[in-house]
């Protein structure tokens, strides 16, 4: 007995066989909850929280559904994590990689049955990811020298992304609003320029792209409506001193005068600070803090627009898109960098106000206002469009594209079994084992638009056995289609974090032979 007491009382480890089984069930677990959102005829996943208020999310978007999961399983852990980072890192083909690693570690766990070791599969699975990268990259297309084509491109990869999302139905719309504001970047991934604003009403095809820079706030009483030619001070300072402020401070006065006198010396320090502001030689001030009415009433008389209350998101990118810094301090104009920008005019979506700065120092920045009929769908919308806004800003800088539609993992699976065929040993198993886990892409594509996925996926070997074959499924007519015709393109980088991320996460899985788990803490252990 004694040797078994190394772990404290309540610890508790899974050795071998145990530990294994414990963390492929998890993962595959996973994988199957977000099989079902992949594909063009994914389903939806409404997400109930059980805090305060409990919120609801419906999304379609893997990353966001295995962010919101609380998971007890380690294995599970790594896949929800390699979601985060795909979604972190190119936006799309969050629900891809998890169900590729889900299926690699089905694959693998039969091989671990048949008394193959794990290191050996694993040396299988890096030999196949490693031929599978280079026959993509020799299949890819890029048509970065010629810009309408390039455009063209684009489009298609937005609609091929959006086809899987709520935006499914609009997709021309929306496509072409996402490739806009990508190609203003300029080939920056810094998409912090594109703003997006969600006002509920209408629906989602009122939804467009302004240039310039919209903020979400009214104008103040009494100030200029319209300032063509502005100089922006964006600024997070307190404007709210006119009255005593200190608590606690006691003031003993002989008489009511005297507090006048106070309230006048405080004023007058309002004054000042309004006196230094406006030395700036600025027509708009923009504060994140709360402006009072006596500095607002001074703005007003100067003929400046005073802006209170400004969220900091909204300060931060205002002072990035014009090209200012925030600044708290007055003392010395010269140092403070200003913003500008041609014009600034209040406008109304719906039935908010709202205020336009357009012709803006950073060319590229721009808002999407997007509307939609309700909360729900609106952030739903903008998860989508974020989504395409990364792949397509990762396009710009890596144009290389493939097909769509399971056409690349055929391609691929046709490839790796070439491979298994050629490599002598126990290796080959793992690598077949790889070609079979690419195939259930597509066949889980298949089964989410309730077609008949084994018949199509066998179609599709055969297409791709003849030569120089676009074929993929076409899950409109529920048949196998062109993919060139049919428009249905995904970005090379994209596809290429997929296997990269799913290969590894299931290599990790792979390693694990024992699991130990920590004893929680107990309360009384603190007294």
């Amino acid at each position: 007995m004694a040797i078994e007491r190394i772990l404290k009382d309540d610890a508790s480890e899974e050795k071998g066989e145990r530990a294994r089984m414990a963390s492929f069930v998890g993962a595959m677990a996973i994988a199957d909850l977000v099989k079902t959102t992949l594909g063009p005829k994914g389903m939806d996943k409404i997400l109930q929280s059980t805090g305060r208020g409990q919120s609801v999310t419906v999304t379609n978007d893997g990353a966001t559904i295995l962010k919101s999961l609380h998971i007890d399983n380690p294995a599970a852990k790594v896949l929800v994590d390699i979601s985060k980072v795909q979604d972190d890192e190119v936006g799309d083909g969050t629900t891809s990689v998890v169900v590729l690693a889900g299926e690699l570690l089905r694959e693998a766990e039969k091989l671990v049955a048949s008394k193959i070791h794990p290191m050996t599969i694993i040396a299988g699975l890096l030999r196949a990811f490693h031929h599978c990268i280079w026959v993509l990259s020799c299949l890819t297309s890029s048509n970065d020298q010629i810009a309408e084509k390039f455009k063209m491109d684009l489009m298609k990869i937005a609609k091929t992304t959006l086809s899987s999302k709520i935006l499914s139905q609009d997709k021309e719309h929306f496509a072409k609003l996402a490739v806009d504001a990508v190609l203003r970047l300029k080939g920056s991934t810094n998409l912090e320029s594109i703003q997006i604003i969600k006002k509920p009403g209408g629906s989602l095809k009122d939804s467009f792209l302004d240039e310039g820079f919209i903020l979400d706030k009214k104008i103040g009483i009494g100030q200029p409506k319209r300032i063509e030619n502005a100089n922006i001070l964006v600024a997070n300072t307190a404007m709210d001193t006119d009255k005593v402020k200190i608590y606690g401070a006691r003031v003993r006065v002989d008489s009511m005068a005297k507090v006048a006198d106070i309230e006048a010396a405080e004023k007058q320090k309002m004054r000042e600070k309004v006196d230094k502001i406006l030395a700036h030689g600025i027509n708009c001030f923009v504060n994140r803090q709360l402006i009072y009415n006596f500095p607002e009433e001074l703005f007003a008389n100067a003929g400046v627009l005073a802006i209170e209350h400004a969220d900091f998101d909204g300060i931060e990118r205002l002072a990035l898109v014009t090209g200012g810094e925030i600044a708290s301090t007055f003392d010395n104009p010269e140092s403070v960098k200003l913003g500008h920008c041609k014009l600034i005019e209040e406008i109304m979506i719906g039935e908010d106000k709202l205020i336009k700065f357009s012709g803006v120092e950073m060319g590229q920045a721009c808002t999407v206002v997007l509307r939609g009929a309700s909360h729900h769908v609106l952030d739903e919308a903008e998860r989508s469009l974020h989504d395409a806004l990364c792949v397509l800003s990762q396009t710009v800088n890596d144009s290389r594209v493939l097909f769509g539609g399971g056409w690349p993992e055929m391609v691929m699976a046709k490839a790796v079994d070439e491979l298994a065929r050629t490599t002598p040993g126990k290796r080959s198993h793992a690598i077949e084992a790889f070609s079979k886990a690419l195939v259930a892409i597509p066949t889980t594509i298949a089964d989410n638009a309730g077609l008949d996925s084994a018949e199509l996926v066998a179609r599709l070997r055969a297409e791709h056995n003849k030569e120089e074959s676009n074929a993929g499924i076409d899950v409109i007519s529920g048949s196998v289609g062109d993919m060139s015709e049919l428009g249905i393109s995904e970005a090379f980088k994209v596809k290429q974090a997929v296997l990269l991320s799913a290969t590894e996460a299931a290599e990790m899985i792979l390693r694990v032979d024992e699991i130990i788990t920590c004893a929680p803490r107990r309360r009384e252990d603190r007294m």
